[in-house]
């Protein structure tokens, strides 16, 4: 048998009975179980506080996180100690608000909400809209692929960028290297990020890389908030438009002047946060706990021991 720790009794309840798992609840804020727990199942969004707390139970061999985000984890995460994300699960509910954070600062929204509010009629004109846009995806993933499969339909010239250049696929013909970005840039109205947070991609959209977009493009970021820095965007609003979810510092504080620079759309870190989460998590807990529990190799693992 192997001890599986939930973050809360509905974990525990919803993935129901697994043969071969005991299953606990283990609150990192109310301290270990009695059980040797072997796998910990830290809760959404967890802090790195709510991962340490595995050093102290030495039987822990593998943390299961609930997001597909792992780098907060890895600083804390005990030698020895393997650790899986939850790959794929937030894939469609992510591409959704990229998309939607697209179309709004595209098509006005954010004026049209501030102008509702003061029960204002504004004088229509023509604006940008998706359709002949040219969109470049910074970080083409899992995620970067299902925000591409939504945009195909929108009629966009679409060109995708990861790490290192490879062949392309059914939605692109040529995936391009990040040492290619430069180069690119100029070329492209909307810039897209879903890239993940590590040293190489941290300040990866700094002023330089903001100077080289046409005047009105528009930066959209769904991946890590310190690949943007905020004090270089803040030089280019006015001239450019900035629509994201996840910014640094996170929380944005009240008094921050991105709140209220023209043409930036903030939302707050909802990339994953849909009815569609939780039973797409629990179809991969129930798979990764079978799999454990045959000795099989656990998915999505991310920092093996």
């Amino acid at each position: 048998m192997v001890t599986v720790s939930f973050p809360d009794s509905s974990w525990l309840e919803d993935v129901g009975p697994i043969e071969g798992v005991t299953p606990v609840v283990w609150d990192p804020q109310a301290g270990p179980p009695a059980e040797d727990v072997e796998i910990f199942i830290a809760p959404y969004m967890a802090a790195p506080q709510q991962i340490s707390v595995v050093a102290d139970q030495p039987s822990v061999r593998l943390v299961q996180l609930l997001s597909a985000g792992f780098d907060a984890a890895l600083p804390v995460l005990p030698e020895g100690v393997s650790l899986a994300n939850a790959k794929g699960v937030h894939d469609a509910a992510t591409a959704e608000l990229a998309v939607a954070l697209v179309l709004a600062s595209q098509r006005g929204f954010d004026e049209f909400a501030r102008a509702q509010a003061k029960g204002e009629w504004l004088p229509r004109h023509f604006r940008r809209g998706l359709a002949d846009q040219r969109v470049l995806l910074l970080g083409y993933g899992s995620v970067g692929r299902a925000i591409a499969e939504r945009l195909a339909p929108f009629e966009v010239s679409l060109t995708a960028v990861a790490s290192r250049a490879r062949d392309g696929d059914d939605l692109v013909e040529h995936v391009h290297g990040i040492d290619e970005l430069a180069d690119l840039l100029p070329e492209h109205d909307i810039v897209i990020s879903v890239l993940p947070g590590s040293d190489s991609t941290t300040g990866i959209l700094d002023h330089a890389v903001l100077a080289a977009l046409p005047d009105g493009g528009l930066v959209v970021n769904v991946g890590r908030g310190n690949a943007l820095v905020t004090e270089d965007a803040l030089k280019h609003t006015g001239r450019l438009r900035f629509a994201l979810d996840v910014t640094d510092p996170e929380p944005l504080p009240a008094d921050h002047p991105l709140w209220s620079e023209p043409g930036v759309i903030i939302s707050p870190h909802t990339g994953g946060v849909t009815e569609a989460f939780r039973p797409r998590m629990l179809a991969l807990l129930r798979e990764q706990l079978r799999r454990v529990a045959v000795g099989e190799e656990p998915l999505h693992v991310v920092a093996p021991r």
